[in-house]
């Protein structure tokens, strides 16, 4: 697993690993505007995440996953805020992360 000071410094070096498509959340999914691609959550994994808080404001919480589509046609970045204010869509993904830490 690897260890990244900052956020951006994770970014660029997933994205030098491959996963060089934008993630975003749309709703109920996942959504890669680039390629056109929609993908509920039984349509992706999770390869790694990473967790940073803000330097001058710890509640400035942010999580950047590493996703892949299961018909490998999409391998991206989701970056988004956790904790209280992180949307549905996040808590599904921090629920798909714990089913597959085993």
């Amino acid at each position: 697993m690897h260890a990244y000071a900052t956020l951006s410094e994770a970014v660029n070096d997933l994205q030098r690993r491959g996963y060089t498509d934008d993630l975003a959340i749309g709703g109920h999914c996942l959504v890669c505007d680039a390629q056109g691609v929609s993908l509920d959550p039984d349509d992706f994994e999770i390869d790694e995440f990473h967790r940073f808080e803000g330097m001058n404001d710890p509640s400035d919480q942010s999580i950047v996953y590493a996703i892949r589509s299961r018909d490998g046609r999409i391998k991206g970045i989701l970056v988004n805020g956790y904790g209280p204010t992180a949307s549905s869509l996040t808590q599904e993904l921090v629920r798909k992360l714990a089913t597959h830490e085993s």
